[in-house]
């Protein structure tokens, strides 16, 4: 399809005339369209469109019809008939009454021209800018960070049902493609053991059934595997998609010895999560864990404005694997609110965003005071005696020297890097010192009778120090309360929009979920704004309602 643009059509009389006779009072879609307007122009996606073709319908519209329907978290269907029914949307796309829509599908190829453009936060950016020009977002305000996950489209299998799965898979795309096949190496095992879903299999239930069971799959697939491979009429079944992603689940599921095919444990190295494949259906959703949950799919990250005279609005989007820690995603937000002009003075976020090194590099870098609890010191002596723990260690970075708190002077100084290979200082004491010293109980453990510390380079360690004292202070925790709000904010998307499930498959497709809901977000907070609504408070029962009064008069 082509794009022929054409300049925004004002909204029909007759379709002006019964909207405003239906919604004397307005509602969101006809304020929308007379107070913020139409926001984009068919210029805007000029560059995803060929030159050539069939002319598109308007992309101004699809993209509106997009956010109306992550308002409702309609599917494309549905939202495709909201545009043939609803006089509201009539009304804010400007068209005639009668006007019959389009076919759902549409609205699937404008998503992936958004994705294949690298325009996934084009209409999200474009919402932005207007709140930009209407003053509603403070240059160097406050904003706050939180993170929470996201389910795949694809079901929760284990490991011996993701091969099961795959193999499946692979003989449904081969058959499809190569028919013929079936009748040259297909064995009749095959049908009772891959026709059902891998969920329906029945699996043994005893650890050695299972083994027994989870080889036989594996020589299955090998046997699969090398038909495709060595026959000369299957050559082309090598470019088949799942062939390949059987053979991936394969290497990372078994090994091979002279003995046979054997399924993997740990012993023999099962591939780390960031890599291994969990459903043959989506290879970029991987498995997480956090505290007792478990899931496999992707985390959002989610970053808003939270200055009190001005509207809470969502700033930033990013999404990233499961098993991606928190940290990880610090920077590449900070550089994504630095390209849209849109960092802050002060960020909140709760400890999995922040450590010392980051805090620098937000500060030096970005102009960011990164405000959010640093990790604790985890050494037993901070537990059991706290005039011991490191951060009481006096340190002359000069001379390189250390002074513990019963007053000795160390005796090695190494810069070395930790197991994570970051650069650490370690520091030794004298044996000397330390066997004849009173405190040495509660100072260490060492076989040998003489202390160590290991401590962060000169910046981060001076730069924890301080953040630690600071989060001792009232002002602190006063300012530190405004980060829970985000967690209102990930419940408002989850339960009102959708953003919890997954409605595609692929980490791209997913990732322009999570902006469009939080395009959505922002368009209803915007328009509550418009009208005054207040920000609801947190739900508490009558009784400590009264209770806190009481207290409180």
């Amino acid at each position: 399809m082509s794009l022929c643009p054409e300049t925004v059509p004002p909204v029909p009389e007759e379709t002006v005339r019964i909207a405003r006779a239906a919604f004397p009072k307005g509602n969101l879609y006809i304020q929308l369209r007379d107070e913020i307007g139409v926001l984009f122009d068919d210029a805007d996606f000029a560059n995803l469109f060929p030159t050539r073709g069939q002319p598109a319908y308007a992309p101004w519209r699809l993209a509106l019809i997009t956010i109306f329907q992550f308002i409702e978290n309609l599917s494309d269907r549905a939202a495709a008939e909201a545009v043939r029914a609803r006089i509201d949307w009539k009304y804010a796309l400007s068209l005639e009454l009668e006007n019959s829509g389009f076919d759902s599908t549409v609205l699937c190829e404008f998503r992936t021209r958004l994705v294949a453009g690298n325009a996934e936060t084009t209409l999200f950016d474009k919402l932005l800018g207007w709140c930009r020009q209407e003053k509603m977002l403070k240059p160097r305000g406050k904003q706050r960070t939180d993170s929470t996950h996201i389910l795949a489209a694809v079901r929760g299998i284990n490991r011996l049902e993701c091969v099961i799965e795959a193999m499946r898979n692979a003989l449904n795309a081969i058959t499809k493609k190569s028919p013929e096949w079936l009748h040259q190496l297909f064995q009749e095992e095959w049908l009772n053991r891959y026709s059902p879903r891998a969920i329906n299999v029945r699996i043994p239930h005893s650890s050695a059934g299972r083994q027994e069971f989870a080889e036989t799959v594996g020589g299955d697939a090998h046997a699969l595997l090398d038909a495709v491979y060595n026959w000369s009429d299957l050559l082309e079944n090598k470019q088949i998609a799942a062939v390949e992603i059987l053979r991936r689940i394969v290497v990372q599921q078994f090994y091979m010895d002279e003995k046979g095919i054997h399924w993997r444990t740990g012993s023999e190295g099962i591939p780390s999560s960031i890599i291994f494949i969990n459903s043959p259906y989506d290879l970029e959703a991987h498995y997480g864990k956090k505290r007792q949950f478990q899931w496999t799919g992707y985390k959002v990250y989610l970053t808003e404005t939270c200055d009190e005279e001005l509207p809470r609005l969502i700033t930033n989007v990013e999404t990233s694997s499961a098993p991606v820690a928190d940290f990880d995603l610090t920077e590449p937000i900070h550089q994504s609110l630095e390209k849209k002009d849109l960092l802050p003075a002060i960020h909140l976020a709760d400890t999995g965003f922040v450590d010392a090194e980051l805090m620098l590099a937000a500060q030096g870098q970005y102009g960011v005071d990164l405000f959010g609890p640093s990790h604790l010191d985890q050494q037993w002596q901070s537990r059991n005696d706290p005039k011991f723990s490191g951060e009481n260690f006096s340190i002359d970075w000069q001379r390189q020297k250390a002074i513990c708190p019963a007053g000795k002077t160390s005796s090695g100084w190494s810069e070395v890097q930790s197991n994570t290979g970051k650069p650490v200082v370690k520091i030794k004491f004298s044996t000397k010192d330390c066997r004849v010293c009173p405190f040495r109980s509660d100072c260490t453990k060492s076989k040998i009778a003489r202390r160590t510390l290991t401590i962060l380079p000169k910046e981060q360690f001076e730069m924890q120090r301080v953040a630690r004292q600071r989060e001792k202070t009232r002002e602190y925790k006063r300012e530190y309360r405004r980060r829970s709000g985000i967690e209102a904010t990930i419940s408002q998307a989850v339960r009102g929009f959708g953003m919890r499930q997954s409605r595609y498959i692929g980490a791209a497709k997913t990732h322009l979920q999570n902006v469009m809901t939080a395009t959505a977000v922002n368009t209803v907070r915007l328009s509550n704004w418009l009208n005054e609504v207040p920000v609801a408070t947190t739900r508490q029962p009558l009784f400590a309602r009264v209770i806190r009064q009481a207290r409180a008069a």
